[in-house]
């Protein structure tokens, strides 16, 4: 859409014309001045755009349009299972009995949403293999780090304040070795092998008395299963370092192994991904760990018991890390969880696991022959392919991307993991069908045939967006967050 078709809510504005009615005032009037100090008193009116209400809604419903969504096309991302929100998680949610409590409340008046929280907990801990759950971080990064600072706690209340590494591989998710610097942490890098694996005997040389963990994500980040997992675990274990799972990549082995089982002493979910959370635009998230019984204790407070049928709050907890959230986590989220694995089932949940591996196999052999694969043994959950051969044409990755625009397909990650030259990863999730999948392969194609015949044409793209190609390190760097009138 041109942008003289579409004006933005200041281009709209018009003297003196309103989009509200704000009621009679009931309560009495204060003079500002007399109760606030001068730095906070307004002395120039604020530069608010007047609109009716009905081109307010066109302004919002116009932007709204304008975004891609799950709701929209296919969003191959991968990593990241941007999958299907089911609606019978939202009606769920904005029952009143959910939507209408207040965290103040007394826990006595609150029995059932605690008994939801408290379910969702032995849910999860079943399903990874985990000793006890706690809902309270708000996001993948922060269950990360609030395992981090649970293992800290641990070495120091056992005299070990000496360990101050944490191994990651070199295929890590971002937040890996970030997180592991915020919590204070040396971060050490271990290798992949040919196969795409953590090189053991890397491993082997990288341990000593001073690792406090190993952070990693099984499958890993190109979409392969650590196949020599238990033994990374007993060389972990065997210098007294935990082992820590990312969970981002849990949709693909659930129902069929779990972290707790392959030797991890701490796991964080992402509720947000594998368990159906409205995900993206920074929000809301939940990022729920589950710990071995020996971190138990330094989990962070409140933490739900149940006692004698009645379910409690309970803050007395002398060696737990505090607070990472405020209250008790993203309960909406925690629902919305609640009511997918509740709608599964056992089986369902492991049919996730089946039809997410199903459909990243069939999308990576359609693109063998086009694109080239690093890794050529089954994936998991995901793939990553290398655009090698595009970038010789003068086509890179990131080109690519944008032309999948023009297909009206969201761009899947680029560039990541970093080991991969000109790396493209690509998820499909279980959620999609036969038909999708074809259509993103043949659109692959055919940005293969076009970087041969035409490369221009992917050069230069996207072609029918709003928007065109954006300097992105500048908006990265430099963003323009608020209006700003041209001239």
């Amino acid at each position: 859409m041109a942008k003289e078709n579409f004006p933005l809510i200041f281009e709209r504005s018009k003297e003196g014309r309103l989009g509200y009615n704000l009621p009679t005032l009931d309560v009495p009037e204060v003079n500002l001045e007399e109760e606030l100090e001068d730095v906070y008193v307004r002395t120039v009116d604020a530069e608010l755009p007047e609109v009716n209400e009905l081109e307010l809604m066109r302004h919002y419903i116009g932007l709204s349009n304008r975004n891609f969504g799950i709701l929209s096309g296919f969003y191959p991302l991968g990593s990241c299972t941007m999958k299907y929100n089911p609606v019978i998680n939202e009606d769920v949610v904005r029952l009143p009995g959910f939507s209408h409590i207040h965290p103040y409340q007394d826990p006595k008046t609150v029995q059932g949403a605690l008994e939801l929280m408290y379910d969702l907990q032995v849910h999860l801990e079943e399903i990874t293999g985990m000793h006890e759950i706690t809902l309270q971080p708000a996001a993948g990064s922060q269950g990360e780090w609030t395992a981090l600072m649970m293992i800290k706690a641990f070495h120091e209340a056992n005299g070990d304040h000496h360990r101050d590494e944490v191994i990651v591989p070199d295929s890590a998710h971002g937040t890996n070795p970030a997180t592991a610097a915020v919590a204070g942490f040396k971060v050490v890098e271990v290798k992949s092998n040919e196969k795409g694996l953590v090189d053991i005997e890397d491993l082997k040389r990288l341990v000593n008395e001073n690792t406090a963990a190993l952070m990693l994500t099984n499958p890993n980040t190109l979409g392969l299963f650590e196949t020599e997992i238990l033994e990374m675990s007993e060389i972990i274990h065997s210098v007294g370092g935990k082992m820590y799972y990312d969970g981002a990549n849990l949709n693909a082995i659930m129902g069929y192994t779990r972290p707790g089982d392959m030797g991890f002493d701490v796991v964080h979910l992402n509720l947000h991904k594998t368990f159906t959370g409205p995900h993206g635009g920074g929000g809301p998230g939940s990022g729920p760990i589950g710990v071995s019984e020996d971190l138990a204790p330094f989990l962070p407070k409140p933490v739900i018991r149940k006692n004698e049928g009645v379910y409690e709050l309970v803050y007395d907890l002398p060696q737990s890390i505090g607070m990472v959230k405020s209250y008790y986590g993203n309960f909406g989220i925690n629902v919305r969880a609640y009511t997918y694995i509740r709608t599964m089932g056992a089986e369902g949940l492991k049919k996730v696991s089946e039809y997410a591996v199903l459909n990243a196999n069939y999308m990576m052999r359609g693109l063998e022959k086009e694109y080239e694969l690093p890794f050529t043994q089954y994936c998991k959950h995901e793939f990553v392919i290398s655009c090698k051969k595009q970038k010789k044409l003068g086509v890179r990755a990131l080109n690519i991307a944008k032309r999948l625009m023009d297909l009206e397909i969201h761009p899947p990650t680029v560039y990541f993991p970093l080991i991969v030259e000109e790396a493209i990863m690509i998820e499909p999730t279980e959620t999609e069908s036969k038909e999708t999948l074809d259509n993103f392969i043949n659109a692959m194609i055919q940005i293969a045939d076009e970087a041969k015949s035409n490369p221009e044409i992917v050069q230069e793209a996207p072609h029918n967006t709003v928007i065109k190609r954006l300097d992105e390190t500048t908006a990265s760097r430099k963003p323009i967050l608020r209006f700003q009138r041209e001239g």
